[in-house]
């Protein structure tokens, strides 16, 4: 689900439209921190597409979780 990139951060390989595969990681990281609500984009609130560490590249997001 996750690749290395060349600044050490993870990227989601399944890109910006999984939905469903955003939320089933987000429930399982110990380090998922909602961001502001007006920076959400999914419909469920536990998803890696509303996290404050996500960030957006073209394709998908990069985790910045420290």
């Amino acid at each position: 689900m996750w690749l290395g990139n060349e600044s050490g951060k993870k990227q989601f390989r399944a890109g910006r439209e999984a939905w469903s595969l955003a939320a089933e990681q987000a429930r399982t990281c110990p380090s998922f921190r909602a961001d502001d609500e007006d920076e959400q984009c999914a419909e469920e609130e536990l998803s890696c597409y509303n996290c404050r560490y996500r960030r957006w590249t073209a394709d998908s997001f990069t985790c910045q979780a420290p």
